[in-house]
Formats: C-alpha cells, sequence, structure tokens
C-alpha cells in the first residue's frame, strides 16, 4: 500500500476473519455473497495463503483474525482461529469469540484464550439479536478489564439478512461504557447511519474508539473523515472486514482523505498497537 507515493509502515488490519465453510455459506450471508459476485455457496475453504497474500498486497503487517460465535453454535471457532494465526505467528494476532448462552462457561475459555496469546474479544450482537447491552455480555465486559484486553463489536446496519437495532451507538455502546468505564470499546463498521452518534459517544468516554471495517476509505461518511483528521486522530482505526472487503480495495483511495502522515500513521498504525498492546 502506498501513502502519498511512497510505501509507508506496515498496517495493522483490526478487523479480518478466515472464514471457514460454515461461514462462508451461512443462509444470513447470502446478501454478501450477492455483493461480492459470488453464484450460490463456496465449494472449498479458503486456503490460509490467499489471507496472507492478500495482506501482502495491501501492506498488512498485522491483521486480527477473530471467531464468530452465534445462537447455532461456532462459524470460526476458537480453535480454528488458535491454528489459523498459528500458522503465522508474526502476521497474525487471534481475536477470541465467546457464546452467550452459557457466559460463565465463556468467562472461562476467554481467560484460557488470552492466556494462550489471544489479543481481545469480538461479539457480533446482530448475530444473537441481543444488544449489547443485555445481561448475558456483562459477565464477559467484567472479564475483559480484568485480562486487560478490548472488547469488540459491531455498530451501524447490517449487510447480512438480520435486524440492525442492535447497532446502535446510542443508547447500547454509551450504556456499556457508563457501565463499564474501564473497558476498552473497538466499535467496527463506523456506526452507519448513525456515525454522528457513535462519533459523539467516542468523544464521550476515552476508552471507546472506531474501526473502519466494511468501508472503503473514498466511501467513508465526510463526518468520519472530519473527525479522523481532527480531535478524532487517536480514536479511529483501520479495519478491512476481509474477506468481505479486501485490504488493497479498502486503502486504494486512502490519499483522496487529505490526511497528513502522522495522522495517517495513527490511522493505519499506531492507534492500533496501543489499543490493542500489540
Amino acid at each position: 500500500m502506498r501513502y502519498n507515493g511512497e510505501m509507508g509502515p506496515p498496517v495493522v488490519d483490526v478487523w479480518m476473519q478466515h472464514p471457514t465453510l460454515r461461514h462462508s455459506n451461512h443462509e444470513m450471508f447470502a446478501s454478501l455473497r450477492r455483493w461480492m459476485g459470488v453464484d450460490g455457496t463456496f465449494a472449498e475453504a479458503l486456503p490460509l495463503d490467499v489471507t496472507i497474500a492478500a495482506m501482502d498486497e495491501a501492506n498488512i503487517g498485522v491483521g486480527l483474525l477473530a471467531a464468530w460465535y452465534g445462537p447455532e453454535g461456532a462459524l470460526i471457532d476458537n480453535d480454528e482461529v488458535a491454528a489459523f494465526a498459528g500458522a503465522h505467528p508474526d502476521r497474525l494476532r487471534p481475536v477470541a469469540g465467546a457464546d452467550l448462552r452459557a457466559p460463565m462457561e465463556a468467562v472461562r475459555e476467554l481467560r484460557d484464550r488470552v492466556a494462550q496469546g489471544f489479543v481481545a474479544l469480538r461479539i457480533i450482537p446482530w448475530l444473537w439479536e441481543l444488544p449489547p447491552t443485555d445481561r448475558r455480555y456483562y459477565p464477559l465486559y467484567a472479564a475483559c478489564v480484568d485480562l486487560g484486553i478490548p472488547f469488540c463489536t459491531q455498530v451501524g446496519h447490517t449487510g447480512p439478512l438480520r435486524p440492525s437495532e442492535t447497532g446502535r451507538p446510542i443508547p447500547y455502546i454509551d450504556q456499556v461504557a457508563l457501565d463499564f468505564p474501564e473497558l476498552v470499546i473497538v466499535c467496527g463498521h463506523i456506526g452507519y447511519p448513525w456515525t454522528t452518534e457513535m462519533i459523539a459517544v467516542a468523544d464521550k468516554h476515552p476508552n471507546v474508539f472506531i474501526d473502519t471495517s466494511a468501508y472503503a476509505a473514498h466511501r467513508y461518511p465526510e463526518e468520519l473523515v472530519t473527525y479522523l483528521r481532527g480531535r478524532g486522530r487517536d480514536k479511529v482505526l483501520f479495519g478491512s472486514n476481509y474477506p468481505m472487503l479486501m485490504p488493497a480495495r479498502a486503502l486504494a483511495r486512502l490519499g483522496e482523505l487529505g490526511l497528513d502522515e502522522e495522522t495517517a500513521a495513527h490511522f493505519l498504525s499506531g492507534n492500533a498497537r496501543r489499543v490493542f498492546r500489540l
């Protein structure tokens, strides 16, 4: 990836997943497969080398790979994520998922996973159709604070065929941050169409951050670009949402945002390294 004509330092991509066929072919992703130009479903699992090649193309030095758990079970389980990251420990960092049907079992597993090198927890509220203020999340929030890891989640509307209400920054992220002021919360997918709400929540709470996953740079809402150029320079992290959006495509028109070199460095790497303690 080139910025202002020169190859910059390696980028950190904070929102990736290496999909299993259980994940790629799930019926709720039919809309995403359609947007990606895929007719039907995938016949074979994606080789891990393809993910590393996509990272190389975009100068992604480190990618955070997450597990996916929902009410029907794991679409990408923690063991699979550990194996993916273990195959390329210099490039990939594992992010745990959790089964909200058994919160205390999930807490015990999270503690074990962090001891193994997992750097964060990610839960997708729309997958559960449970907002982040649901009581089943709260033992995991306390564990994240105790373990010193961020909680990653999705904000904004859903591309998959599920309700979008759980992605509202206000009241949900705002309330969680009030209840757990020590919890580091990284909110993926910008928050559109509630981007202004998401910025307000990030401004209000020192431990709330925004990541840009699922959006190419030239499609960031103008209010986010203004925030990133100014007071939000330490609050916004790059994410791609690979493989739904390739990192190279996400970064292709980054130069159009008018970021100075220091702000670009914070956005592409520095903020993520600080927030995730990489």
